[in-house]
């Protein structure tokens, strides 16, 4: 079992609000800081929270992200979270 889960909406409203690019930045970030075996990314339909933004569930924990805070995001929560 992976330390972090990270279950990303990829439902049509995340969609269109940038969930594409919040993958394709956390996966660079997971590859950079040599993450695979710690974290497990995936991606899910609709978690309900469409007026959110782009729902991310860390380990259970719902948080609304947008493109421009995915990488302050993951800096601020996720590798405080592994260390």
């Amino acid at each position: 079992m992976k330390d972090i889960n990270i279950t990303i909406c990829i439902g049509s409203s995340c969609h269109l609000k940038g969930s594409r690019d919040i993958v394709k930045i956390f996966e660079r970030l997971i590859s950079e800081h040599n993450l695979g075996s710690r974290i497990d990314l995936s991606g899910s339909f609709c978690m309900g929270q469409c007026a959110q933004g782009v729902c991310v569930k860390v380990n259970g924990e719902l948080h609304s992200l947008r493109p421009d805070t995915a990488e302050t995001f993951f800096n601020d929560v996720i590798l405080k979270k592994l260390a």
